[in-house]
């Protein structure tokens, strides 16, 4: 709510809001003891979000409070209120990790450095708040955050979801949707209603000096829904004969709009001075009193002309360049006539900082002007080097506007359109391209536009009609730019890949077709993608034997780079071609570089990817709970990008080898949905391999071929291969020898090209299935030694398994029990359930008992302490700990010491011992991920 009788020196007591005191009490005493929360509070104007933070501030004198207010005219300002929030903690930098330090100069515009992932600079920040809340516990109050320049707004946000034990509260309040940007909207939220009606008719009881009629107290009430603010300047303004019921009240009476509209009327009947002064106040934010006064003084005003305004109540008596609410400061902002507002910019425009000149200038011209819309592409380039990409877009977008020539007006639509797909406001670019579309001059400049509304496409998962929009841009480039040809060809083949069987207007194998014959591989850098595009798209035209040798060359080149340059979902072609080769130790090399790239980064969008495509890599060695750890990671990269939540059908694969067959079947059936709807082919693959492990685990071969099936018929491209050897099993076992010769004849052509152990050892454990005599058992030994080359444990464990049951069948019980013990106890160790019964049971039809194992439940580890303990074990230090997972220092330390309660040690070093299974190597250099669920800024 919002205090009464503002011309009063004390404020008076808070009346009713109970729960949402309750609610800062909880958050405040969280801080208090060492840990951290967040709450956004939002709702109408006037409802009283900007009293409740007052109130917080009043309840937190032994915290140190700092404040940030949004503004209406900084919202274009990529960082600014971000700059402004930290500004009094700059002085701190020194201590953060270089990376982290650089984000956040180079945001700032303090040096020259290039611009970082806003993840990193968000990173930067909560360190940086994190220290100076060391000093004492800190309360960071953020009032209007719906007129937060987008990357603050992302950035603040993102801070919000990372806290946990940092001593440091956030207390967000903004209007209804935030704005543009609901980037709040993960965060813990109270939205605020009007007053009960008892505690409404006490406010305005409080708020009127004279007689107050019981039926107006009651119309009042009613009529404004209990809106303090409406309540407390309707007893101010309404005169005495309206408040005791002689004179009618006004129609209607002032609510939201007409709140603001009453705002407006009072400064209308200011001097002109102070109107412009409070204008000029409106458009500077609160703290650069500099360019306030300088402005000021140009336009020949004084402290003076603010008098009247703290007379009539619309400026506050302590500070008076601060309006009394901030619905005042929007009223007075959208009063104002375009001849007012222009001859106020230019004032700004004159007194400003060169990075603010170029907009001011442009709000004080009326019309197009190129001299100025040239300044504007000058500005909007500096805020490029920043990393300010929705400033960039904006100050683009309205550089266009003042263009006079339409096709550079249409480039430079185009130039902000590819800003906001930068900063991933992806709504804002289909506008734009739209504005940009009637004037485009020439092939180029169209297929560009193409190409932007693709990465809209593929980056909302919507790969159906992206093919044969991007062929059609290459067939109107024509030979004209043969770079930018291969450009959209290569994001064709990335599209076809993904969409597969249900992408229209085309075929993958004719996108596949037009990328291969476009191939003229120039000299590139090590790390380029474009290698192994061009070999995926021979492999889909031109067949396997054509493909794998280039598919092999291309990874190995890419084996050999010192770093990689992530390229949109690199690590997703990356996956393809490793399964399409069966190089398990290529995929696994070249994903872990991706991801420590990305960590660096701060790259979230692609390191989900990376992290999703390298947990498949772990559960064909046998790592399901490293897998597990992925999958938490990439979840949290995904929220942290505004993926929505799609449920956990990434995980099938991992249910299929552990059994758990409700959830299976539940992230079969979202990924047939989202397939369908979406057009994205490739997830009928993985539910084929899913589900064929996991019918074949359970000795269900019918239902296992009948999955594998159903994909077989389509190009053999990711994972299509990859069970080939489960469909020569299911098909034996099924009495479909037609199936299985069909896949057998597939893995005798594709396996010696392959020559990976992988590759070979699946073709003799498929040949000795084949086969009826005892060359069998050569075969089975065949397998087994090719694949203890690699890191394919499951593979191993299921060859070994078939290997004993042979033997059993034979008769051979003693050496059918070496096989089938070593793959019972690894399929057990696993928890790959279904694989270990069926182990079990041919175990003891040999007349060997099978003990299960007493599973340790990892002393009840929460997915962040796991995450915590594994890099403690593997001998991180707190400060890489915190950098890797994207928290503070403190957060390592508080989860290090639960660790050590619940493992009921003393030692890092007893961490691995006490868990019982290696710990991962994991890169010790400066890198930053994202781990966890989200659930940071909780505590028990």
């Amino acid at each position: 709510m919002v205090w009464s009788g503002f011309h009063r020196a004390a404020r008076p007591p808070m009346i009713g809001r109970y729960a949402e005191r309750e609610a800062i009490g909880r958050l405040l005493a969280s801080v208090r003891d060492g840990f951290s929360a967040v709450l956004v509070l939002t709702g109408d104007a006037g409802v009283g979000k900007s009293r409740l933070l007052e109130y917080a501030a009043q309840s937190a004198q032994d915290l140190a409070v700092v404040r940030l207010v949004g503004v209406e005219a900084e919202t274009r300002l990529g960082y600014g209120a971000l700059h402004r929030l930290l500004r009094p903690y700059l002085g701190r930098l020194s201590a953060l990790p270089q990376r982290q330090r650089e984000a956040l100069n180079a945001a700032f515009g303090l040096t020259d450095a290039s611009p970082s992932d806003r993840h990193l600079v968000g990173l930067a920040a909560l360190s940086l708040l994190s220290d100076a809340a060391t000093a004492a516990p800190m309360l960071c109050l953020v009032d209007d955050v719906q007129w937060l320049d987008r990357e603050s707004a992302e950035t603040l946000a993102f801070v919000g979801r990372r806290l946990y034990a940092d001593c440091l509260g956030l207390l967000f309040a903004g209007r209804d949707g935030t704005g543009d940007h609901d980037v709040f909207g993960a965060l813990p939220a109270l939205r605020l209603e009007g007053l009960a009606h008892a505690e409404a008719r006490a406010l305005l009881t409080d708020g009127v000096t004279g007689h107050l009629d019981r039926t107006v107290a009651e119309r009042l009430v009613t009529g404004t829904a209990g809106n303090p603010l409406a309540l407390l300047e309707l007893a101010v303004n309404l005169g005495s004969e309206q408040l005791a019921g002689v004179a009618p009240l006004p129609e209607p009476l002032p609510l939201n709009r007409q709140l603001e509209e009453h705002f407006r009327q009072s400064a209308a009947r200011l001097p002109a001075g102070t109107q412009t002064l409070l204008l000029l106040m409106a458009m500077t934010p609160t703290d650069d009193q500099a360019t306030l006064w300088r402005a000021a003084g140009a336009l020949g005003l004084s402290v003076r002309s603010a008098t009247p305004a703290v007379a009539a109540g619309i400026l506050n008596r302590g500070i008076i360049t601060e309006f009394r609410h901030p619905l005042i400061r929007s009223a007075v902002h959208s009063a104002a006539s375009p001849e007012e507002r222009r001859r106020v910019q230019a004032a700004l425009a004159a007194t400003s900082a060169p990075e603010r000149r170029a907009w001011h200038l442009a709000e004080a011209t009326h019309g197009p002007d190129d001299s100025v819309a040239a300044e504007l592409e000058a500005a909007s380039e500096r805020a490029q080097t920043r990393g300010g990409y929705s400033e960039q877009a904006l100050v683009l977008t309205r550089a266009a506007e003042m263009t006079t020539r339409a096709g550079k007006r249409a480039e430079r639509y185009l130039d902000a359109a590819a800003a906001h797909l930068t900063s991933g406001n992806l709504p804002a670019v289909q506008p734009l391209l739209e504005l940009a579309t009637p004037d485009l001059t020439g092939p180029v400049a169209r297929a560009r536009a193409t190409s932007l509304r693709a990465s809209v496409e593929m980056f909302y998962a919507r790969p159906r009609e992206v093919p044969a929009m991007l062929l059609d841009a290459v067939a109107g480039l024509g030979s004209t730019d043969p770079v930018a040809s291969w450009d959209l060809l290569r994001e064709a083949t990335y599209a076809a890949i993904v969409g597969g069987r249900m992408i229209t207007g085309t075929t993958t194998r004719e996108v596949a077709k037009a990328t291969a014959d476009a191939w003229r591989e120039p000299a590139l850098p090590a790390w380029s993608p474009d290698p192994l595009m061009a070999a995926l798209a021979r492999s889909v035209a031109y067949g396997y034997a054509a493909g794998a040798p280039a598919l092999a060359a291309a990874l190995a080149r890419l084996r050999t780079a010192d770093e990689l340059q992530d390229h949109h979902a690199f690590s997703v072609m990356i996956s393809a071609a490793g399964d399409e080769l069966w190089d398990i130790e290529a995929k696994r090399e070249i994903l872990e570089k991706l991801v420590t790239v990305d960590r660096r980064r701060g790259a979230l969008h692609g390191l989900s990817m990376a992290l999703l495509a390298l947990s498949t890599v772990e559960i064909w060695d046998g790592r399901f709970a490293a897998a597990e750890s992925c999958y938490i990671e990439a979840y949290d990269y995904m929220t942290a990008t505004g993926f929505s939540e799609s449920g956990d059908f990434h995980k099938a694969l991992l249910y299929a080898w552990t059994g758990r067959e409700v959830e299976l079947r539940a992230a079969v059936a979202t990924m047939r949905a989202y397939s369908e709807h979406l057009g994205i082919g490739m997830t009928y693959r993985w539910i084929g391999l899913a589900l064929s492990i996991f019918e074949i685990g359970r000795g269900r071969y019918r239902e296992a071929l009948d999955a594998l099936l159903a994909v077989f018929t389509d190009h053999p491209l990711i994972l299509g291969d990859i069970n080939l050897a489960g469909m020569v099993e299911a098909g034996l076992r099924a009495g479909d020898r037609t199936a299985a010769a069909m896949a057998m004849e597939r893995m005798e052509e594709r396996a010696p090209l392959a020559g990976t152990p992988w590759a070979l050892g699946l073709l003799a454990r498929c040949r000795a299935l084949m086969t009826d005599d005892d060359t069998a058992e050569q075969l089975y030994q065949e397998s087994i030694s090719q694949l203890e080359k690699v890191p394919v444990a499951v593979e191993l464990a299921w060859s070994r398994l078939l290997f004993g049951e042979w033997l059993r069948r034979r008769r051979r019980r003693a050496d059918a029990r070496v096989q089938l013990r070593s793959a019972y106890e690894s399929f057990e160790s696993w928890g790959a359930a279904p694989f270990a019964e069926r182990a079990r049971v041919e175990l003891l039809a040999t007349g060997e008992t099978a003990r299960k194992r007493t599973v340790d439940t990892q002393f009840d580890l929460t997915p962040q302490e796991h995450h915590v303990a594994t890099r403690a074990a593997s001998g991180l230090t707190n400060a890489e700990i915190a950098t890797q997972l994207f928290v503070t220092t403190s957060t390592i330390e508080f989860h290090l010491s639960r660790v050590f309660r619940k493992l009921g040690i003393t030692s890092r070093k007893q961490i691995g011992r006490k868990l019982g299974a290696p710990m991962p190597a994991i890169d010790s250099g400066e890198s930053v991920g994202v781990s966890g669920t989200g659930e940071w800024r909780a505590h028990d």
